[in-house]
């Protein structure tokens, strides 16, 4: 700490690329505000595509935003690709003027389409670079990035096959801090979605919009969870909101909503979790420490939600359902659980042992102690 107590006085001016998802976004913002802690003068310049949520959430986190006009590839339609070149090289003289303007000491990226014209023009001018990368498969970004940057942060080990082993550090993911820091016991959690302290409690989340596999899945089998003296926080996401809210009429054992904006409370009631494993649901949830059950989307970048996944499922962290199979097997996997002590014991365990409570302060650290060197 002494070493970084040194650059008190330096004019440290860091620009944080990328976003495209909740998953790389509040990482993002987690590592600033852990570098603003040490560093209080330290000022920050966020650089995300046009049109995506980082534009709305990282001003509402206190921090200053510019947009490129940039896009990623479109898998499933190649029309949609024809501007895709123009794109790109706008970017780069937007990115240029910015840097420019800006005068960067570091530059951070944290994946996404945005981050890749940034670092590759930061990398150009030796302008110290950082990667943090969520997955446990590594974005083609990242990995053409990881040749040339200072130091790559990574969520789990083995990821060598991506980068350089002597550029690389295993920090795990930064969490949010009402997650990481909750003191919310698990009574608080049950009577703030006004359930009963007497009977197991699932929580079911898909992301910010919810998970049609599983959504599907629990309406096909509502009915077995009143049966089975077991009640449900379920978050549907906006898209099966008005469905589900037909589905639970009469249902005293489901709490249903769209969106949960207190998830420490929804984390805190549960006995047992449904969720998807993109980067930061995972992390999350290692720290939450509770028996998961997880169904990956299958069609995310390079199938790392499936990646993320089993990387817990090896280690007897976790069990996982295929999304195709979760119709007719995901309750059923979740009933066979629930008869199993000893496994739901093993699954805890576990997956405790994965948790990583100062991610984004190792980040911070590691970072400015490059930057006292310069």
């Amino acid at each position: 700490m002494s070493e970084i107590k040194n650059i008190q006085n330096k004019n440290i001016r860091i620009i944080i690329a990328g976003g495209g998802t909740g998953g790389h976004i509040f990482p993002a913002i987690a590592i600033a505000n852990a570098i603003k802690k040490i560093q209080p003068n330290a000022q920050f310049l966020f650089v995300g595509a046009k049109g995506k949520m980082e534009m709305e959430k990282v001003p509402q986190a206190g921090y200053e935003i510019k947009g490129l006009d940039i896009a990623g590839f479109n898998r499933s339609s190649l029309l949609k690709n024809i501007g895709l070149p123009l794109k790109i090289i706008k970017s780069f003289f937007q990115v240029a003027s910015i840097i420019k303007t800006f005068k960067p000491t570091a530059v951070i990226g944290v994946g996404g389409y945005s981050s890749y014209p940034v670092l590759r023009f930061a990398q150009s001018k030796n302008i110290p670079t950082f990667i943090h990368e969520s997955n446990s498969f590594a974005g083609k970004s990242n990995i053409m990035l990881g040749k040339k940057a200072t130091q790559i942060f990574t969520a789990s080990d083995n990821m060598q096959t991506f980068f350089p082993v002597h550029k690389t550090i295993v920090t795990g993911n930064p969490v949010r801090q009402t997650i990481s820091q909750s003191v919310v016991t698990k009574n608080e959690g049950l009577n703030s979605f006004g359930l009963n302290e007497s009977k197991k409690t699932i929580l079911v989340v898909g992301g910010s919009l919810g998970a049609k596999s599983i959504n599907e899945a629990i309406a096909k089998n509502i009915s077995l969870f009143s049966e089975n003296n077991l009640q449900l926080i379920w978050q549907t996401g906006k898209p099966y909101f008005e469905t589900a809210t037909k589905l639970v009429k009469g249902h005293t054992e489901i709490f249903m909503k769209d969106f949960i904006i207190q998830m420490e409370h929804a984390y805190a009631a549960a006995d047992v979790i449904i969720s998807r494993s993109g980067a930061m649901a995972v992390a999350e949830l290692c720290l939450v420490g509770k028996p998961v059950i997880f169904v990956p989307y299958p069609f995310a970048a390079e199938d790392h939600q499936t990646v993320n996944a089993k990387t817990l499922v090896l280690k007897n962290a976790a069990l996982m359902v295929k999304d195709v199979l979760a119709e007719n097997d995901l309750v059923n996997t979740l009933l066979s659980m629930l008869k199993n002590e000893n496994l739901q014991n093993q699954l805890k365990q576990n997956i405790q042992k994965l948790a990583v409570k100062n991610a984004d302060e190792i980040i911070a650290s590691k970072i400015l102690q490059v930057i006292n060197k310069a």
